[in-house]
């Protein structure tokens, strides 16, 4: 080593010049992309503002939000990549409306591809992606809402029991909601999407996996041995090997005339009405492609479905007048001690209960920045034209609070049938995406948090644990309130439903 090191000293203030000239050029670069749009001047080598992107994201992507105030949009450096975020709504649809071979590329995230592989449906435009999201449709009918609706009740109320219990364990301490809601979702997810062609023991070994994944998803992208990074990959591909096999299981029931039971079951059973019509099978049907699309399904719906159930209980504490007028509009449609599921009918009548839940998503959108790069030069303004390789990143929380009437009040009567500020202000409402891209199971997402609202204020009284900064946002990798939503919980109802599927 020490021969190495003498062998190299005489070039030492080459190397030295060499390293330095990198530095200059690579900071001529970032200015030059710049111009004269608001950002930083000066950023470090390579990792630019990584650092503390990474350490503190709420505050990272609230600087970057006010240096966007002026223009609409600002940028920044992260780990070798120039950034643009998109505060504008006009701006993030102009994005949105964009995803093309020569314009823009949803990436999910900015190492995405790496992370998530190369079947996924955030990556399709085009006639190929139209033709997914055909095939897709028959998932998210009435009839199969329907279906999923009856296992979301039944899993989300095994898991009130469960939070109860654990809370009457520890009386006088605070439980925080925010593992026990990713829990409940996970198993929701499973359930309604694969049902039981995942075994027990397969969903323990998915859960560890997607744990994985989920701590990946904010670490830096180091895609080398220990690092969380590599774990994550490494678990996206046994995750997405678990859902090909789903997916072939489903394919066999569904060829011998089964009836559907989860939503794989609903996919599957088009597509073998595909084959048997035109005696070839779809693309992208592959029990591989579908696997890796029902890993993207299990994406969007998980942390997202966890961000807003945890919201949804932070406000309805904070806002004791909301959370009378949802118990009495859920008491005079349902009882527990109907010992009957929430029907579908019942669920549309819950027209209030659909408002809170709507601006739940609204104030607090769980995916609140949706990454695209830039495969060529595209003019955002006259004056400022987006470099290709750019990774622009359209706020959806920052259009949440344009448009809207007293858009900082959270204010569930903008969404009655009186005011329809989801009509006026459409375009500010970007929770579920906009453009090809918008999301496809957004009532269904609806659905889950309606239903969530309905038992859980209806079958527990709760009471949410005040701290400094506890409805602080935090990243993980949705944004959650900072203390994870530690509540009080005790049983409201005189007894729980007893509820099934027959």
């Amino acid at each position: 080593m020490i021969s190495f090191l003498f062998f190299l000293s005489p070039f030492a203030p080459f190397l030295g010049t060499l390293f330095v000239l990198i530095l200059l050029l690579e900071q001529i670069s970032y200015l030059r992309k710049k111009r004269n749009v608001p950002g930083p001047n000066m950023v470090l080598p390579f990792f630019g503002n990584a650092i503390p992107l990474v350490r503190e994201p709420t505050r990272f992507w609230e600087i970057q939000a006010d240096l966007a105030s002026s223009l609409g949009f600002s940028v920044n450096y992260i780990i070798g990549r120039f950034i643009v975020f998109i505060r504008n709504s006009e701006l993030s649809h102009l994005i949105f409306a964009n995803v093309r071979p020569d314009a823009f590329l949803l990436v999910g995230h900015p190492f995405g591809k790496k992370l998530f592989g190369e079947h996924n449906l955030i990556y399709m435009f085009g006639q190929d992606h139209k033709d997914l999201r055909r095939q897709i449709a028959p998932n998210f009918t009435p009839r199969a809402l329907s279906t999923y609706t009856a296992l979301q009740q039944i899993i989300i109320l095994e898991h009130l029991k469960s939070w109860e219990r654990l809370s009457s364990e520890s009386p006088g301490k605070p439980i925080p909601l925010r593992l026990l809601a990713r829990d409940m979702n996970l198993e929701t997810s499973q359930t309604v999407f694969v049902g039981s062609y995942l075994s027990n023991e397969a969903r323990v070994k998915f859960r560890d996996d997607y744990n994985l994944f989920n701590t990946g998803l904010m670490k830096l992208p180091f895609d080398l041995p220990g690092f969380a990074f590599r774990n994550a990959r490494l678990a996206v591909e046994r995750l997405v090997e678990a859902l090909t096999d789903c997916a072939a299981q489903s394919k066999k029931r569904m060829f011998q005339g089964d009836e559907p039971s989860c939503l794989i079951d609903f996919w599957m059973q088009e597509t073998v009405r595909e084959i048997a019509e035109s005696k070839t099978a779809p693309p992208g049907s592959s029990d591989y492609e579908i696997g890796s699309y029902l890993f993207d399904f299990l994406f969007a719906a998980q942390d997202a479905s966890t961000s807003s159930l945890l919201w949804a209980v932070s406000f309805l504490d904070s806002h004791p007048d909301v959370l009378r007028r949802v118990r009495e509009e859920v008491s005079s449609i349902w009882s527990p001690e109907s010992d009957t599921l929430i029907s579908a009918e019942q669920l549309r009548e819950m027209k209030y209960t659909q408002a809170v839940a709507r601006e739940v998503i609204r104030y607090r959108p769980p995916a609140t920045l949706v990454p695209h790069i830039a495969m060529k030069d595209f003019p955002l303004t006259e004056s400022y034209t987006i470099p290709k390789g750019t990774i622009v990143f359209p706020s959806v929380y920052e259009s949440s609070f344009q448009g809207f009437t007293e858009a900082d009040r959270f204010d569930p009567d903008r969404f009655s049938e009186d005011r329809q500020e989801e009509v006026i202000f459409k375009r500010n409402y970007l929770a579920f995406g906009a453009g090809p891209h918008q999301c496809v199971g957004q009532r269904y997402a609806l659905n889950h948090l309606v239903l969530f609202i309905a038992m859980f204020v209806t079958v527990l009284d709760f009471k949410r644990h005040q701290t400094d900064g506890c409805d602080d946002i935090m990243y993980c990798p949705t944004i959650c309130p900072k203390d994870g939503c530690s509540v009080f919980l005790s049983r409201r109802c005189p007894r729980y439903p007893n509820l099934s599927l027959n």
